[in-house]
């Protein structure tokens, strides 16, 4: 019965640490503008400063849940 307590602890600290290291913010290096979320609001402000960059090294990420 103890094993099944420290077990559950166990699993519930790790999801709290997941849910933590995936939703509990980010930093980024100085000088380096921070993260964006693309939403719906968005798209056309985050193209047209991806287009402006020609002249860098350019990376956009998109991530998806599934």
């Amino acid at each position: 019965m103890k094993r099944k307590y420290i077990l559950g602890a166990l699993s519930a600290i790790l999801l709290l640490a997941a849910l933590f290291y995936f939703y509990g913010g980010s930093q980024v290096p100085s000088g380096q503008p921070a993260l964006r979320t693309l939403t719906s609001l968005n798209v056309a402000e985050v193209r047209d400063e991806f287009n402006a960059a020609k002249a860098d090294t350019r990376v956009l990420l998109l991530l998806s849940p599934t």
